[in-house]
Parts: structure tokens; C-alpha cells; sequence
């Protein structure tokens, strides 16, 4: 895994907030399976999932936010990792637009381009590389969407999940892959040093007017959208559901 441990632009763990953050929370000091969980849960749950307003965000604005989706929480956990002494990668793919569907909709929907840029953190563990594409979406997003579109489990496709079965999605550090998008990948296009790489390769998901748009409209609509969700979780974290039957939301 050539670069795996290096700094990039987008990967600025040097940053005195990112190494603020490393430092308080001692990870360094914890055993691998462990610094690689402690980073994983604070990118999942810490911060939360929503839209920032480009997809090459450096790990320290991501930080800053505190909030992101799939590339941005990438550009995160694998800064965050780095700066651990994890090596890891840039695995970078698409998702069809369906998967979207719900946290966007109307016109908004129809101008975002079919195939949607995706990527996922790779660690080397354990002497494999594992996925940890389920970083995406926080506790209390999932739990909202369980409560008030899902409750019934099952595969289920849309409001930015793409899983088997929603009710228990694999996205639970334990030193195997996770996911929770992977049933909506159409397209992969293999793995990089770094986001860096792969951006300057193939570009992201929108460009001119509709960056403009996204940026100062349609990311603060989508915002809005997974904020109501995310209110509609139980008050009572980590509350069962049970699954007894197939939902698509697509």
C-alpha cells in the first residue's frame, strides 16, 4: 500500500485540530483492532451525516463541519488513520442516483447526474484489506430512518442506503468489511493512494452551474431533509427493530 501512511492536501492530519482531536482522545495509544474502531465510530456517530458543499473537502474542514457524506467521511477516516499509524487507502466507485432518492426529489432529483461519485476508506488488518464503507451514516440517522420510513427491515434502497437489510446493516467495526451503500455500486473504479489521486483522475460529481446550485441551494434542502429524519429516531439510542418483511424505497 504505496502512500498509505503520507499526507495530502486533502489528507492534512498535520492540521492542529486533527492532531488536537488524535491527542485528546489518546488513540494512539490503543492497540490496532481498537485505534481502528475508536477513529471508525467517531467518524460514523461524531460526525453526523449531511451534505457539505464539495466532495474534495481537506479532513480538517471536514472536522470543522462536522457533519459529511461518503467522499467527505472518506477524506476523514482516512486522515484520521494515517495519523494513527493505520495504512490505508481510496477505493473509489459509483452509485446510481436511486440511491439518493428521498433525501432528494422533484427537479432537484432529475438534475443530479445518474451515476454519483462514491468512495470508502481500505485499512490493512490483520494482512487484508478491509472495506469500511459503512462509515457513512450515523446512529441517529439510521434509527430515524428505521422509525419513520423503514420500520419493517429487509433490503432497502434510497434516503442514502443501499443495504440487504436495513434493520442490521453491517456497519459495526469487528475487523471485517462494513457497508451500508455497497448494494448501490455500479461502477468501480479500483483503489488509490489517496483521494487526491483519484480526484485529480476522474474529476467529482458535479461541475459549473450545478456545483453553484448544489453549493448554495440543493446540499441546504438535502440538509433539511436528513435533519427531519434523523428527529424521528426513538429517544432511546440503539432501540430494536424488527425485520419481517422487504422494503424498497426506490
Amino acid at each position: 500500500m504505496n502512500g498509505s501512511l503520507q499526507a495530502t492536501d486533502i489528507l492534512d492530519f498535520g492540521d492542529p485540530g486533527v492532531e488536537r482531536l488524535v491527542t485528546e482522545r489518546g488513540w494512539r495509544e490503543l492497540g490496532e483492532s481498537e485505534r481502528i474502531g475508536a477513529v471508525y465510530d467517531f467518524v460514523r456517530d461524531e460526525i453526523r451525516f449531511g451534505y457539505n458543499n464539495s466532495d474534495r473537502l481537506p479532513a480538517s474542514r471536514v472536522l470543522a463541519d462536522g457533519y459529511g457524506q461518503c467522499n467527505t467521511k472518506t477524506n476523514l477516516l482516512m486522515a484520521l488513520l494515517r495519523s494513527v499509524g493505520i495504512p490505508c487507502r481510496f477505493h473509489g466507485a459509483t452509485i446510481h442516483k436511486e440511491l439518493q432518492k428521498g433525501v432528494v426529489d422533484g427537479f432537484f432529483y432529475r438534475l443530479a447526474p445518474e451515476n454519483i461519485v462514491h468512495s470508502w476508506a481500505e485499512v490493512q488488518y490483520e494482512g487484508r484489506e478491509v472495506s469500511l464503507e459503512g462509515v457513512i451514516l450515523d446512529h441517529e440517522y439510521l434509527q430515524g430512518l428505521r422509525s419513520t420510513i423503514a420500520p419493517d427491515g429487509g433490503p432497502f434502497t434510497g434516503y442514502a442506503v443501499g443495504t440487504e437489510d436495513i434493520a442490521d446493516p453491517p456497519i459495526q467495526w469487528r475487523g471485517s468489511d462494513t457497508a451500508i451503500q455497497a448494494t448501490g455500486v455500479n461502477n468501480d473504479y479500483g483503489t488509490f493512494d489517496d483521494p487526491d489521486s483519484f480526484y485529480a483522475e476522474h474529476g467529482a460529481n458535479l461541475s459549473g452551474v450545478k456545483t453553484v446550485l448544489f453549493r448554495t441551494l440543493v446540499r441546504h434542502v438535502m440538509n433539511r431533509k436528513v435533519e427531519s429524519i434523523r428527529a424521528g429516531a426513538p429517544q432511546e439510542r440503539g432501540a430494536d427493530r424488527q425485520a419481517n418483511k422487504v422494503h424498497s424505497a426506490s
